[in-house]
C-alpha cells in the first residue's frame, strides 16, 4: 500500500527512510561533484537524508545532531539540505509523490484546503502630494545645547 511510504507505525522512527521511498528519492538527487582533495569519505545521501529528517522532526539544532546515529555531522546534513534545495529536489519529489498518489487514487481531497485572497483596486488611490524636503538641516538636540562649553566645577 502506497500510504506505507509516508505513514509508519506510531512507535516507529519517522526519520528512517523506507526502501520504497528511497527508490523514489534517489534518482532526484544531484550527482556529487568530484572531490578535489583527499579527506573524509562522503556521507551517503540516504544517511544524510535521515539526519535531515531527524533534525526537522525533533527540532534540535543542526550542530547538536548526535554523531552516534550515523547520519554524519549536523553541518554535513545542513549543507546537503541546502544543495538539494538549490537543485530543486523537493519540488520534483512533491510532483512525483502527487503523481503516485493520484494514480493510486489515494489522495484524500476531503481534507484539502485552498486559501487565497485577491482584492482588485476599484480606482486609483489618491495622488500623492509633494514629498518632504530631504535637505540637510541640523536638527535640534535635546542632549546638548549651542551654549559655551561648561566646566566641571563653577566653584574655584
Amino acid at each position: 500500500m502506497l500510504v506505507g511510504l509516508f505513514v509508519g507505525k506510531r512507535n516507529s522512527r519517522p526519520w528512517i527512510v523506507s526502501d520504497e521511498l528511497w527508490l523514489l528519492i534517489k534518482p532526484l538527487l544531484p550527482q556529487p561533484a568530484p572531490k578535489l582533495v583527499a579527506g573524509r569519505p562522503r556521507v551517503p545521501d540516504r544517511q544524510a537524508l535521515c539526519g535531515i529528517l531527524f533534525v526537522l522532526h525533533t527540532g534540535i539544532q543542526w550542530e547538536y545532531l548526535p554523531q552516534e546515529l550515523g547520519f554524519g555531522s549536523g553541518m554535513t546534513c545542513w549543507r546537503r539540505l541546502a544543495a538539494w534545495n538549490e537543485a530543486g529536489v523537493w519540488d520534483r519529489l512533491h510532483a512525483v509523490l502527487l503523481t503516485k498518489l493520484r494514480s493510486a487514487k489515494q489522495l484524500d481531497w476531503s481534507r484539502a484546503v485552498i486559501d487565497s485572497s485577491h482584492v482588485r483596486a476599484a480606482r486609483r488611490g489618491p495622488k500623492a502630494g509633494p514629498a518632504r524636503s530631504t535637505e540637510h538641516v541640523r536638527a535640534a538636540s535635546i542632549t546638548s545645547s549651542s551654549t559655551g562649553r561648561a566646566s566641571r566645577s563653577r566653584c574655584r
